[in-house]
Parts: structure tokens; C-alpha cells; sequence
């Protein structure tokens, strides 16, 4: 009773004190939030948008149950969740956080997760993409593109490790028997057929729903984004990222890292974006140090978007502990990873005047693919968020009308 009343005591000074800071800081809480809402409407909407609108139409046309049966002695055995989860891994991975999130609960309400598996599930499946890592992080503000492979392999390789560890996370339940175990093809094809039977949407409600569910879930995350964007700048100006920083530097000096690292720190503890630009741009740190706290930063994945995780999580019986201790096991093993992976990966590449054949061509040099596709992405992601929005209005009105 009284941590309750301590919790409202608590959450209510802090949206005064928000409040009045916005009231204090109209300019600089403005700016924030236009920062927060560029970023929302060139790069988050555009790339995450066909993402959930496909995967909202695999689940009802039954590939998803498909592939999971097909997946089934891959990720049972390594990560004790359902073969379907292989979809949510590969989805999460392509189209970034909070993706993961997004069709782990679509799943678990679909019935194909289990509530221990759809937690197991969500904690090694929100991962920053490909395209943020090598071309905003690497290029955009390391200006080395190079730093991208090392930082890329030791993300994904603390999400396979969290993933791992997670299995033993929870008990088994009833549903987790052996009749998973002798799946074959023509099975998969049965289920594929009966999935689809039983969700006898047509093709164009089926598709309006998954523009419709899509963006509402994308609104969601773009208000998150503007709002930890102000919060960030906020506490900047409050003078609360300094204090907070203070305790971080004693960390930071017991493993000899230079303190000028301690406020890009914890603003990547609020927001990866920022954090990691900020990191950049310290010029007391060698770049081990910040590969390694920009590591860390990317796979703790930062509170604006552990908000969107928990709002969506909200929506199911998935609880949110797990997942956040997760980003934590994660954060501290990808920094390790990027220590561990400094010599073989980067320094080897780096002595090599010519490229080795094992660096993946697409993600090296100024004039990458994935930089290029990160910059034309930058040029039509408003036209495309404005589309959509507008096809959203019209399927929402339409909707209203019927009603």
C-alpha cells in the first residue's frame, strides 16, 4: 500500500515537473520534439510499415503457421519457442525494434505462443536492423563504415545469446508436447491450408486490417519517439543527465574509460539515436571504448523504445520484466562481443588496403547500398508516411460511414 502511493506520489511530480519544463523550455522542447518527429517520418514509418502490413498478411494467409511448422526442430531445441518464432526472429531482425514486440504479441494472440513462450520469444527478437547499424551508426556518425561489421556482429551475436539463455526462463506447460516434434512437409502444407480455411477474411478486408492495425501500431511508436526525443532534451537542460552521469563515472573509471563518455551514456540509455551520436563525437575515447558503450547502448535498445515494447506487450499477458532484463543481458554481451571481435574483425579489415572478400561488398564504403538506400529512404520517407496516412484516413472513415 505505501509503495503504491509512493509510485502515484512519484509519477505525479515527475508529469509536473515534465510539464513545467515544457512551459520553461518552449524553443528547445520544440526543436526536440520536430527532431523526434523527422526521424519518425523519414526512417521509422517508411521501413517499418510494409513490414507489419506483410507480416499481418502472412499470419492470416497461414504461412506463418506454415514456416513455424517447417522451423519447428530449429527453434525448439535451441530456444524452447515455436518454430514460428524463426519468423518473428527474421522479421525482427529485417525490419528492426520494436518489431519483434509487435509480432510476438500478434502471435500470442493468434494462440500460437504460449505466455512463457511468446516471453521467451520477445526478449531475443527486438533488434536494431542492418540498415540503422552500417549507415546512421557506421557512416552517419562514426564516418567509418568498417565499424559497422563490428558492430553489427557483436549485436546479433547477444541476441543469439539471449535467446539462448532464455530457454531455461519459465517452466514447460501442457502445450509444449511431444506432438510438435514429428512435423514433415505435408504437414506443414495441412496446416498452411487449415489456417487459412479458418481465417475466411477476403483479400480485401484481410489487407485493410493490416493497413489499419499497422499504422495505428506505427502512430503509437511515432508519438513515443517525440515524446522521449523532448524528455532526452529535457533532462539535458535540467541538468539531471549531468547528476546521473556523475554515478556512471565511477563505473566508467574503474574500467578505465575517459569520463567525457558518461553523459552520451546515459542519453543512450534514454535514446539510441542520440546516445550514439553523441558518443561519437568524443574525442577523449579511442574508438574501442566507443564501439563499446555505443554496443552496449544499442542492444540495452533505450528507454523510448522499451515504452513502445511495453505498450505494445500491454496489449497481451506477455509481462515486460523479462524482456527488460533481457536488454540488459544483451547490452552487457554485445559489449563484450565488441571487445572480444575488435582484433579479428576490425583491426583485420582495417590494415587491409583492399577489402576482403569475406566483408559483406553491400555494407562497405561511402557509397554503399545500405547508405544509399538510408539516404534515398531520407528523401522519399515523407512522401511515403504522408500516403499511407492518408489511405489510413480514408480506410477509417470508410469504416465509420459502415458503422
Amino acid at each position: 500500500m505505501v509503495l503504491s502511493k509512493l509510485k502515484t506520489v512519484f509519477l505525479s511530480v515527475s508529469v509536473t515537473i515534465l510539464a513545467a519544463s515544457l512551459i520553461s523550455f518552449p524553443r528547445e522542447s520544440f526543436e526536440a520534439s520536430i527532431r523526434g518527429l523527422t526521424m519518425w517520418w523519414e526512417i521509422v514509418f517508411p521501413s517499418l510499415l510494409p513490414f507489419f502490413i506483410v507480416s499481418e498478411m502472412l499470419i492470416g494467409f497461414g504461412v506463418v503457421k506454415f514456416i513455424g511448422v517447417l522451423l519447428e526442430p530449429l527453434m525448439r531445441p535451441l530456444f524452447k519457442v515455436p518454430g514460428v518464432g524463426g519468423f518473428v526472429w527474421a522479421m525482427g531482425m529485417a525490419s528492426g525494434q520494436p518489431a519483434g514486440a509487435k509480432f510476438s504479441s500478434r502471435l500470442r494472440q493468434e494462440g500460437h505462443l504460449t505466455q512463457i513462450e511468446a516471453e521467451r520469444l520477445v526478449s531475443f527478437t527486438n533488434s536494431s536492423n542492418p540498415l540503422f547499424i552500417f549507415s546512421a551508426v557506421a557512416v552517419g556518425f562514426f564516418n567509418n563504415p568498417k565499424i559497422g561489421l563490428l558492430l553489427a556482429a557483436a549485436h546479433y551475436l547477444g541476441n543469439i545469446c539471449v535467446g539462448i539463455i532464455m530457454r531455461f526462463y519459465g517452466k514447460e506447460t501442457p502445450e509444449t508436447s511431444d506432438e510438435r516434434k514429428k512435423f514433415k512437409f505435408r504437414t506443414a502444407l495441412s496446416v498452411l491450408h487449415q489456417t487459412r480455411i479458418k481465417d475466411n477474411r477476403p483479400i480485401g478486408k484481410l489487407l485493410g486490417d493490416a493497413v489499419n492495425s499497422s499504422i495505428q501500431t506505427l502512430l503509437m511508436i511515432g508519438g513515443f519517439i517525440i515524446l522521449f526525443s523532448v524528455i532526452n532534451k529535457l533532462l539535458y537542460l535540467l541538468h539531471i543527465t549531468a547528476i546521473l552521469a556523475k554515478t556512471v563515472e565511477v563505473m566508467l573509471s574503474s574500467l578505465s574509460f575517459p569520463d567525457m563518455l558518461s553523459i552520451p551514456f546515459i542519453s543512450g540509455l534514454f535514446e539510441i539515436t542520440m546516445g550514439s551520436q553523441l558518443i561519437s563525437h568524443v574525442q577523449d575515447a579511442t574508438l574501442l571504448q566507443k564501439a563499446i558503450i555505443t554496443s552496449f547502448i544499442l542492444a540495452f535498445s533505450g528507454f523510448s523504445i522499451q515504452a513502445q515494447v511495453a505498450s505494445i506487450l500491454a496489449q497481451t499477458d506477455i509481462r515486460f520484466k523479462p524482456f527488460f532484463i533481457a536488454r540488459i543481458l544483451q547490452g552487457i554481451f554485445a559489449a563484450l562481443f565488441a571487445l572480444l571481435l575488435w582484433k579479428p574483425l576490425y583491426i583485420r579489415f582495417s590494415h587491409n588496403e583492399q577489402p576482403s572478400n569475406t566483408l559483406p561488398v553491400v555494407f562497405l564504403g561511402d557509397g554503399s547500398i545500405a547508405n544509399h538506400v538510408y539516404h534515398k529512404m531520407i528523401e522519399v520517407g515523407p512522401l511515403i508516411t504522408i500516403f499511407s496516412l492518408l489511405i489510413y484516413t480514408a480506410l477509417l472513415f470508410t469504416r465509420l460511414k459502415k458503422s
